[in-house]
């Protein structure tokens, strides 16, 4: 697939999942925008609704490993289709449901194709670029999340705010709908990575050289979670900025996720997605312990807020591409896991990242919170370096 020629034809598949991309974007940041919103119209409370982000994170983590699964003798064009169209019902659905325990039902099952299309996208946006190129091809793909939080959300919020949320998710199934037709005219058919069962693919468990992945994933990308979890109070109690400035302090955060995406896709090509991981985890550290320092005052706070959403984002092609080279001949399974893992990132540094908060540390404190998962990931890469060295030399000696 490498070898086409036809480049305008590759671009368009990249577009199409840059679409897919972008509605899955919505589905997962939106609630943060309108859970005033629909805890006012659902005559229920802000912790019940916050609960709906939660129970899609779980869908996330789930739903990776099993639509893979399940899908794994399947052509993965025909894949990607059908998990863009499961975004396109379950998010059509929750707009049109009413009952709480619905609302968690279809909440639930729009989170179930997130991973496995993100993951199976790495994969075929990898085989579809040129040779060297294939972290840029993968960024494209996550460049649709980026403009979601740019775009997307913000439009999303504005219609929940003045009409109903009903519509803002009615638009995500529209997208998704576009995203699937995309897939279909534009995406060439892909060959499966592999014979290998989905059972014989667990294999790649066993391998300690993965756990060090996930470690990266689960921890270190908790750094920036940690952050963005609490950018609002941080921002309006300690840079001074009012709350009606959030809105574009959040498209400020967004292009720096956009820049950084694109940057690490060519950093990963042009150096190593291990290297380039362990240097941007390094650079969280850092652009967090320098937001408690620089937060105080509203110009450095703006330059870190675009400079840390740059970190944070710059990291995901990279580590997409450390998986995929790990996992020859699972290369979905072990890309759609990562997204789970990312999750449990989200999960951990927003619970951790209170803590200090909740014990009396003020609004920056989540950031020494952030660093320490940030530094903990980095400790992951040097495991990770440590075991190919040692890998290498021993295939020297043989």
């Amino acid at each position: 697939m490498k070898s086409t020629n036809n480049t305008s034809f590759i671009k368009l598949s990249l577009i199409s999942l840059l679409l897919g991309g972008f509605s899955i974007g919505m589905t997962e940041f939106l609630m943060m925008g309108i859970l005033a919103d629909m805890s006012h119209a659902l005559g229920i409370s802000i912790p019940e609704a916050g609960h709906l982000i939660s129970i899609y994170a779980l869908g996330v983590v789930i739903g990776a490993p099993l639509m893979v699964g399940l899908t794994a003798n399947l052509p993965p064009k025909k894949v990607l289709i059908g998990l863009m169209l499961m975004v396109a019902v379950f998010n059509g659905l929750f707009g049109l449901v009413s009952s709480y325990p619905l609302l968690m039902a279809t909440r639930f099952l729009a989170g179930l194709p997130h991973g496995a299309f993100f993951g199976i996208g790495a994969v075929v946006a990898s085989k579809l670029a040129q040779s060297g190129r294939e972290a840029r091809a993968v960024s494209v793909m996550f460049a649709g999340l980026t403009l979601a939080n740019i775009l997307g959300v913000p439009l999303g919020t504005f219609i929940g705010h003045h009409y109903t949320w009903r519509y803002s998710f009615a638009l995500i199934a529209l997208v998704a709908v576009a995203a699937a037709l995309a897939v279909k005219f534009w995406m060439p058919h892909v060959k499966s990575e592999s014979e290998t069962s989905f059972l014989k693919s667990l294999n790649i468990f066993k391998h300690k050289e993965l756990w060090f992945i996930i470690g990266i994933s689960a921890i270190g990308t908790g750094g920036m979670f940690a952050w963005i979890s609490y950018i609002s109070p941080l921002m309006t109690e300690v840079a001074g900025f009012s709350p009606n400035s959030m809105t574009i302090i959040m498209v400020v955060a967004g292009l720096g996720m956009v820049v950084g995406n694109i940057i690490g896709g060519r950093l990963a090509d042009r150096f190593s997605p291990l290297l380039t991981t362990t240097t941007l985890l390094l650079c969280m550290v850092a652009a967090l312990l320098l937001t408690v320092v620089l937060a105080q005052y509203k110009p450095t706070a703006l330059i870190m807020t675009f400079l840390t959403g740059a970190i944070g984002f710059g990291v995901i092609a990279p580590m997409q591409m450390l998986i995929v080279q790990q996992a020859k001949g699972a290369e979905m399974l072990a890309s759609s896991l990562l997204q789970a893992t990312s999750n449990m990132g989200n999960a951990l540094g927003a619970f951790l990242g209170g803590l200090p908060i909740a014990a009396g540390f003020g609004y920056a404190s989540p950031e020494y919170v952030g660093a320490a998962l940030a530094f903990t990931g980095v400790l992951f890469c040097l495991l990770l370096l440590m075991a190919h060295k040692k890998k290498a030399s021993q295939l020297a000696v043989n």
